[in-house]
């Protein structure tokens, strides 16, 4: 029986960590203008974008970063999981949101 654990060989060289691959920069087009920006921004872009459009996901995983990322003393006292009365007011919103959607189609 091996006493050894765990990753033996360790981390491939030439293995990306995130932190290294959410830096790099990459070329979008904003607005029929191509920019370089970094792979991090471009995600929150992108999660930003989905957010305003009305995903409720997308929206919850953007306020949760940024409390994390901006205020992390305030993580503790958040619950793990929407309320029974939160989530009904969000699924009220996607309700509405989607007959408006239909409405304005036909």
């Amino acid at each position: 029986m091996s006493s050894a654990a765990g990753n033996t060989r360790g981390r491939q060289k030439g293995a990306r960590n995130l932190k290294t691959e959410l830096t790099e920069v990459i070329s979008v087009k904003e607005q029929g203008l191509a920019r370089t920006i970094t792979k991090q921004r471009a995600l929150i872009k992108a999660m930003t974008a989905k957010a305003v459009q009305g995903d409720t996901r997308a929206a919850n995983l953007l306020i949760n970063t940024i409390f994390r990322l901006l205020r992390p003393e305030l993580i503790e006292d958040m619950p793990a999981e929407l309320t029974k009365e939160d989530q009904a007011i969000l699924d009220t919103f996607e309700v509405r949101r989607r007959t408006d959607d239909e409405e304005s189609r036909a």
